[in-house]
């Protein structure tokens, strides 16, 4: 072969694997966008809708436990993706059968084939993981859970929808702290749905019912005294100038601006004093806070760590609720509130201006704990126990 035939050869090779490649990606991302459209219905996960379907996802399970439930994945499946050709697929193939991720009519084989990999990927959706297509650590755990446990988990979590149902209204806000997710529903129907940043274990996001009666735009933070004891005094012991980067200042009881450097850091003096954080793009509240009455003074409100809303695991707030696309949520709630819409939302956050707005007609809001819901397709969705309330049996008690 002369070398023009080589170079024209290796030139069809490459573009050959250059569409294959391509081809792949683009049955990924079918897969992601399927598994996505498997979940995303309209109905509230607080319904009688949920409750029902839920109903209908116990009978499943319970159909499962009877035949004996699925065989735990073997260790061996650790890591496998689309492509591999082993044993261990088949074990895969028969535990996403078992749940219908995976049709149940198909053969089984020891092919990692391209509707294993949908399969697959529809499985971590509906378990809030990432979506990634491989046998990973948490999904291997994941795949593992037993189908008795699953069980207690749909009962448990449908007995908390039927305590909440009763109390809805025509228009209100979820905030599902499991899923670290907000749904925006109106008239039956999910209108908007936000991924959202809720408390880590230790500083959990409280189970409430409110109603959000006031939009603050451009807000100051009043820092509250429990992050000055935890975090403030920390922070300023290992970097004095904390405050002045992040423009917090400091206030006495008469109201007067007070200088860091006289605060004693050593000790809890920081706590006595009121320690504001101007408006601007540090403000830890972002451009907005929306505020229900509560007696844990927590609110939902923007951040500027825009970052976050793209991790899988979002428990990092201090009980207070970040909302990704705020001003979406803003512009909802704001909506029969005068002339308030997106154009004027976004130009008030432009603008830096300080605005509290009362809203005419207060808007429902519930805070709620729910691990386990079904949606009218038959997709039945977990989440993880994160502050253990499935664990302690716990039916989530609601506070004002």
């Amino acid at each position: 072969m002369n070398s023009l035939n080589k170079i024209g050869s290796l030139t069809f090779a490459l573009a050959f694997s250059l569409v294959s490649a391509t081809a792949v990606l683009a049955d990924e991302k079918d897969n992601i966008q399927a598994a996505s459209n498997a979940l995303d219905t309209i109905e509230p996960i607080l319904s009688y809708d949920t409750a029902y379907n839920l109903q209908l996802a116990i009978q499943q399970y319970e159909a499962i436990a009877t035949a004996g439930g699925w065989e735990p994945i073997s260790r061996g499946a650790h890591g496998i993706k689309l492509g591999a050709e082993q044993g261990h697929v088949r074990g895969l193939r028969r535990r996403l059968m078992a749940t219908k991720d995976l049709d149940p009519t198909l053969r089984l084989s020891d092919e990692f084939d391209q509707k294993v990999d949908a399969a697959l990927r529809l499985f971590q959706a509906r378990h809030g993981l990432r979506t990634t297509g491989v046998v990973d650590q948490e999904t291997f755990i994941t795949l593992n859970v037993p189908v008795a446990e699953k069980l207690k988990q749909l009962r448990l979590n449908q007995a908390r929808v039927q305590q909440a149902v009763e109390a809805l209204d025509e228009k209100y806000l979820v905030v599902n702290i499991p899923a670290a997710s907000i749904e925006a529903v109106s008239n039956g129907t999910v209108e908007r749905r936000h991924t959202a940043i809720v408390g880590r274990i230790e500083r959990q996001t409280p189970i409430l019912q409110s109603k959000v009666h006031e939009i603050n735009f451009n807000p100051y933070w009043h820092v509250p005294k429990s992050i000055i004891r935890r975090d403030i005094i920390k922070y300023m012991n290992d970097d004095p100038e904390y405050l002045t980067k992040f423009r917090i200042k400091i206030y006495g009881n008469d109201g007067e601006e007070i200088d860091p450097s006289l605060v004693d850091w050593s000790t809890d003096e920081a706590v006595q004093y009121l320690l504001r954080q101007e408006p601007g793009a540090e403000n830890s509240m972002g451009h907005v806070k929306i505020n229900f009455h509560n007696a844990h003074s927590v609110y939902l409100h923007d951040t500027p760590q825009k970052s976050l809303f793209g991790q899988n695991r979002r428990f990092h707030s201090s009980g207070c609720v970040r909302v990704e696309e705020v001003d979406k949520l803003v512009s909802w709630l704001l909506d029969g509130n005068g002339d308030w819409d997106q154009t004027g939302v976004d130009a008030t956050f432009a603008s830096g201006e300080r605005l509290d707005v009362r809203l005419k007609k207060p808007v429902p809001i519930i805070t709620t704990y729910i691990t386990a819901w079904a949606n009218r397709q038959g997709v039945v969705s977990f989440r993880e126990d994160i502050y253990q309330f499935d664990k302690d049996g716990r039916i989530a008690e609601l506070s004002n």
